[in-house]
């Protein structure tokens, strides 16, 4: 069986920076709030009016290209994750595929919020496995600022913007996309959703005015599904797989809530040193925490080392996967 393997990571951060210390200036709260419930000290945040989810993701293709030592059109397909689209159509990935010049691939968005990358990665995988391309490019990107409340505390605090792309080729051995579980509940939609904007409630004076086009959560029947879920489909996917905790190199999860992350890796049986973590730098950047996560990390990487990646979104969706990392990510430039 051929395997997909990740072969390159992008990532790219808005030079804009938002510390806890800002927000306190603008809305009711405080750093310590703010760090003793997410573990969030800072987050990146696109100031620029003319830039859009598809600017970032196109700078961490390029940058996923220039260490892969490619050209875009030699990439055969692009999936962007993302619930901050820079139009309702054509699809953000179409537009990154146009401004790379990634003129020989074709391309789709991939709406599944928090748990976009892995539901990206998993149906990028496919087109590997079957052979049908060589070259398939993930890019998990949300610029969440634009879709947040800056008058509401309990959200605000917590997203960030920023992308992470990755490339997928077939494996030359063992290593690669092992394994995923995927779920999803829509019945969560009712904890966690953007209430207008869509065919349902389409934009109107009426839905500006009651401020219905930014995220809506309701947090601890958020925090109550996300602890569990995210817990157990990272437990399960090890029993399925015959895993122990010592056989986990790292776990890659969703960066949402740093109480969350300690409580995945609590049922694991993972101790904090095999823990992923950037949730003080990036704060919660929806679709790009996981690809975010690996390029923070490429460097410590090498191949055979064992990842679980973990994640929970609105929807609900959550799922995990187990990877087997085919490079070594010491050798990688950044």
């Amino acid at each position: 069986m051929t395997r997909a393997a990740i072969t390159a990571i992008g990532g790219f951060l808005p030079d804009n920076i938002v510390t806890n210390f800002d927000l306190e200036k603008i809305i009711d709260t405080t750093d310590e709030w703010i760090t003793t419930r997410t573990g969030i000290k800072q987050r990146h945040l696109e100031n620029d009016p003319t830039k859009a989810t598809s600017d970032m993701g196109v700078q961490a293709v390029l940058q996923l290209c220039k260490k892969r030592g490619i050209s875009p059109e030699e990439i055969d397909l692009l999936i962007c994750a993302t619930v901050t689209p820079d139009l309702i159509f054509p699809a953000t990935a179409n537009l990154i595929s146009s401004k790379l010049g990634a003129k020989n691939a074709w391309s789709f968005d991939l709406g599944a919020a928090c748990s976009g990358f892995i539901y990206a990665v998993s149906t990028g995988a496919q087109f590997i496995e079957t052979g049908r391309y060589k070259k398939v490019v993930i890019v998990g990107a949300d610029m969440m600022s634009r879709i947040i409340d800056y008058t509401d505390r309990t959200t605000c605090v917590i997203f960030g913007d920023g992308a992470g792309a990755v490339l997928l080729e077939p494996s030359n051995d063992e290593n690669g996309i092992q394994d995923f579980i995927l779920h999803a509940d829509g019945s969560g939609a009712q904890h966690l959703r953007m209430k207008a904007g869509g065919s349902l409630m389409p934009p109107s004076h009426d839905t500006i005015n009651q401020r219905l086009h930014f995220v809506y959560q309701e947090g601890q029947a958020v925090f109550k599904h996300a602890v569990y879920n995210m817990a157990e489909v990272s437990a399960n996917i090890m029993e399925k797989n015959k895993l122990t905790a010592n056989d986990i190199t790292w776990l890659v999860p969703h960066q949402a809530n740093k109480r969350i992350i300690e409580a995945t890796a609590a049922r694991m049986g993972v101790g904090s040193e095999k823990v992923m973590m950037n949730i003080e730098k990036y704060g919660n950047t929806t679709a790009g925490t996981l690809p975010l996560l690996l390029w923070d990390y490429e460097k410590r990487l090498k191949p055979g080392d064992n990842l679980i990646l973990s994640a929970f979104g609105g929807g609900f969706t959550w799922g995990a996967m187990y990877i087997k990392w085919a490079y070594d990510g010491s050798k990688s430039g950044k």
